[in-house]
């Protein structure tokens, strides 16, 4: 493991009632015994970075612990965006995965768990990591590439403790006490406290899922027992309809149906490709797929989130003609195939391109599917299950990506990160401990003139976390995805943290962040920004007219500004504007192709200056 440096470690377990415990490390004894509930703890001095050391505890049985380093031990939590792992993203990273091994960088990956009757004082299970090329995969992407940063630059030993809830809100990782100036999230966690209450939503939700699971099976006409099944393909498919993939067959004569779409593809493969394995991308599919070439499940994916990455293994693909199969489930909503992703069918060098025309047909329609409690997302229940056994674990600091869920909500959102910080610091007691906050990047369509925007709200929301003390925020608003919430670029996520960090958490006070808005002035009609972080200097990226800027008079009705860089302030402007009063940058959804960075490349922040 890595225990934190330059800071009195303590060491605690159980035993039984009152007995006495033995713990040796670094050439001394240290003794206690158990209170009446069998809890002991010993307290460890401070240690530099450094290591190995070997821990011995002895009491009616021992344990050794060996190859413990002190360094920097840092929380890594939020929702999915944090959670997801190298694998993930693995086809951007495979020379930094194949040359990861490097003993100075460890995880734990808390297992994921929810707790509705109170805090937990341990976990059920879950070790130690050190990173290489086979662990790593399960390693959050965001946290090992920031780690690396951090390893890298000061040459010590850097733990993460990974606890992560993919959709989780951040009402469920607060605690009770901390929620009681939230009556709605209060008076929900009492109330989900009875475990029987529980117990009987958890069973009914069961029922009424797998009732319908059975009869999608049931009803699917490309299951049922006809002479041949939709997935054999052989099958005459001539009265199938066509429509283009990507796409969504509400926009087809279907219309906007729920249940199971049958999907195929005829697809030539050249006489030299014949019986190699290949890699078949399908995209982002809504929601659930089964894949099958030539007749043969490939790969199946129960959700709409990850990519599909299928291996068609040796033998599968013949010469000439064969048939992709791909079974759609549809829960709610708009199914079928995310627009702007990669379709395609990779052998060897050769790539066939699987957009265009797919026949498909109707297998089941149903009802959408009956709705699940997330009991996860309760107010406390990862606070209960994935939080409370680590606070007598020394950190260094947090990071936190978190946000998208409740993104509905950005007011409220504000007061809960606030109570969410200072929260986690009390339970630590450890003062003012670094938060480092990723920002939501771009996400969703871009709009063709300015708007109001959920998302830019949050931004601003978690920006505005900057006043309280030992907080910082990584930019992100040039690495989302518009047709993806979860985007693959997660290095340059750990490295914008990593910079954050060598502020806040290691003082070099020189680091240069992303530009930050200050203050504005107007003059005539025309309104000067400035900034912070400007670095060497601010420029227009991509050398074009900076782009996103929006400007409103009196009305407060925004319109697209021209603006301009001199002196290191943005002069903007509307000549159609004599009298203006306020300005906004980049607030959208998905402000696309913002240009406004410093010369070190980093982003500026989005804003609204009619807030502040």
């Amino acid at each position: 493991m890595i225990l934190q440096r330059n800071c009195e470690i303590k060491v605690w377990g159980w035993a039984s009632p009152n007995e006495k415990v033995q713990l040796e490390f670094n050439q001394k004894k240290y003794e206690t015994s158990a209170n009446k509930l069998g809890e002991w703890y010993v307290m460890l001095p401070q240690m530099s970075a450094g290591g190995p050391y070997i821990m011995t505890l002895k009491a009616s049985n021992d344990i050794t612990i060996k190859d413990i380093l002190f360094g920097d031990v840092w929380l890594a939590s939020g929702q999915s965006n944090m959670d997801i792992n190298m694998t993930r993203v693995k086809p951007l990273y495979e020379s930094e995965i194949a040359n990861s091994t490097n003993p100075n960088i460890r995880f734990f990956t808390v297992q994921q768990k929810w707790n509705l009757s109170g805090p937990k004082n341990d976990f059920e299970s879950g070790k130690w990591r050190e990173a290489n090329p086979a662990e790593l995969l399960t390693f959050s992407a965001v946290a090992y590439f920031y780690a690396k940063e951090i390893n890298t630059k000061y040459q010590i030993p850097v733990g993460i403790i990974h606890s992560s809830q993919g959709g989780s809100f951040a009402q469920a990782w607060i605690s009770e006490e901390a929620l009681y100036k939230f009556p709605k999230y209060y008076d929900e966690l009492n109330k989900f406290k009875d475990k029987s209450v529980v117990d009987r939503i958890l069973s009914e939700d069961k029922v009424k899922v797998n009732e319908w699971n059975t009869r999608l099976k049931q009803n699917d006409e490309g299951f049922k027992n006809s002479t041949k099944k939709w997935s054999d393909p052989t099958l005459n498919a001539s009265n199938w309809a066509t429509m283009i993939i990507p796409g969504f067959w509400a926009n087809t004569a279907l219309g906007k149906v729920n249940g199971v779409i049958w999907f195929r593809k005829e697809i030539e493969v050249p006489v030299d490709k014949a019986g190699q394995p290949a890699k078949l991308n399908l995209g982002v599919i809504k929601d659930a797929d089964q894949t099958y070439v030539n007749g043969v499940l490939i790969g199946s994916t129960g959700y709409t989130f990850p990519p599909r990455r299928y291996e068609v293994p040796s033998n599968i693909l013949k010469a000439g003609k064969n048939v992709i199969v791909i079974r759609v489930v549809n829960n709610s909503g708009n199914g079928g195939f995310t627009l702007g992703k990669p379709y395609e069918l990779i052998i060897g060098q050769q790539i066939i391109d699987l957009k265009g025309e797919w026949q498909y047909k109707l297998g089941a329609q149903m009802e959408p599917t009956p709705g699940q409690t997330s009991f996860q997302n309760k107010p406390s229940a990862l606070y209960n299950a994935m939080l409370s056994p680590i606070f007598n674990y020394k950190i260094k600091g947090a990071l936190w990506y978190q946000g998208e869920s409740n993104a509905d909500n950005p007011d409220e959102y504000k007061d809960l990160l606030a109570t969410l910080i200072q929260d986690w610091r009390t339970q630590w007691g450890q003062g003012n401990f670094p938060f480092l906050i990723v920002q939501l990047p771009n996400y969703m369509e871009t709009k063709v003139k300015p708007s109001e925007s959920k998302w830019a709200q949050m931004r601003e929301v978690q920006l505005q976390t900057l006043k309280i003390p030992n907080t910082s925020i990584a930019v992100t608003i040039d690495l989302g995805e518009w047709n993806d919430i979860h985007p693959l670029n997660k290095k340059d996520v750990g490295y914008r943290l990593s910079l954050i960090a060598q502020k806040v958490a290691y003082n070099e006070q020189n680091t240069v962040c992303s530009p930050l808005y200050q203050s504005m002035k107007v003059e005539g009609n025309k309104i000067i920004l400035t900034f912070s972080n400007t670095g060497s200097g601010l420029i227009a990226k991509d050398g074009n007219d900076l782009k996103y800027f929006a400007i409103s008079g009196s009305n407060r009705n925004y319109v697209w500004a021209k603006a301009k860089i001199e002196n290191d302030k943005v002069i903007v402007w509307n000549d159609e504007i004599a009298n203006p009063v306020g300005v906004r940058y980049a607030w959208a959804d998905n402000p696309a192709n913002v240009n406004l960075y410093n010369k070190e490349g980093l982003p500026a922040s989005p804003f609204r200056t009619d807030n502040w």
